[in-house]
């Protein structure tokens, strides 16, 4: 298996596109599976169509489901953080591509990102593992 830990800067941003560093990654290893996996408490992974408002619509349902508010027992942080800690049960902290001559192959509107909830914390790490086949 072949691994990469990524830095990613959230800058504010609750979506972070990570589909090109994820081609970047599988580019010559040809045919495999590609793990992303976010190693944190408070974030997770989805496929999505960016560009299109789905990234607002995703925060917005994400804001529906889960108030910012003092309703949680995990309290520490800022208010309503403990709604961030819930985040990656509903959006899994990890997913799996098939990769085919060094390409992931995502459908034509199929995005990896990033879904991060917490802006206490703007840095966080992705990993890559691929495993050849």
């Amino acid at each position: 298996m072949e691994t990469a830990l990524v830095s990613v800067d959230t800058n504010g941003l609750t979506i972070v596109d990570l589909t090109a560093e994820l081609g970047r990654f599988c580019t010559g290893r040809g045919d495999g599976l590609v793990n992303v996996f976010a190693p944190h408490a408070t974030a997770g992974l989805a496929l999505i169509e960016v560009g299109s408002g789905s990234e607002r619509d995703l925060v917005e349902a994400l804001a529906r489901l889960l108030p910012r508010d003092d309703r949680y027992g995990h309290r520490h942080g800022a208010e309503g953080h403990g709604a961030d800690h819930v985040v990656p049960a509903l959006v899994s902290p990890s997913l799996t591509v098939p990769v085919l001559g060094g390409r992931p192959q995502l459908g034509t509107w199929q995005s990896v990102v990033l879904v991060d909830t917490n802006g206490d914390n703007p840095h966080r790490q992705v990993r890559f593992s691929f495993l050849g086949g």
